[in-house]
């Protein structure tokens, strides 16, 4: 199994709707503070350098999400993000947002690396791509494939 990239999350008065319940945007807000900690804390790569000086962006270019149950404000829920798959230009993360036990979302990314400069996907750089490798999602083994 490959490594889990986790951050509990209060709800706050700013997430929610009328209703007192996130308003689903406010999960994709969420995420893309989940990916820009999971690249300074997780994979020790400088986020704020990446953007602004490095000139490489993270958009995502494709994303599917479902919402399981509501989240109130008041309670923690726990994002936890996996990597999927490593391409040359793209990466693939599972985003799971819960609470206890019980799933309240779950979000489908891929990212992709682009010049900021030219505004094209690039290569994963090769630092990113190495740090990724503690990430990288792991074969099940064979007897698990079997069953």
């Amino acid at each position: 199994m490959s490594a889990r990239f986790e951050r509990p999350v209060r709800i706050r008065f700013s997430h929610c709707d009328p209703a007192g319940i996130v308003f689903f945007p406010q999960y994709l807000v969420m995420t893309n503070a989940l990916v820009e900690d999971w690249f300074n804390e997780g994979l020790h790569i400088d986020y704020a350098n990446l953007i602004a000086h490095r000139r490489v962006g993270l958009p995502i270019v494709k994303l599917d999400c479902e919402f399981s149950r509501p989240s109130q404000m008041g309670e923690t829920i726990t994002l936890s993000l996996a990597v999927a798959a490593i391409g040359r230009r793209s990466i693939g993360i599972d985003i799971v947002g819960y609470c206890a036990d019980e799933i309240r979302f779950r979000a489908k990314q891929v990212l992709v690396t682009t010049s900021l400069e030219h505004g094209t996907s690039i290569d994963i750089p090769a630092d990113i791509a190495s740090a990724l490798a503690k990430f990288a999602p792991q074969p099940e083994p064979i007897e698990a494939q079997r069953s």
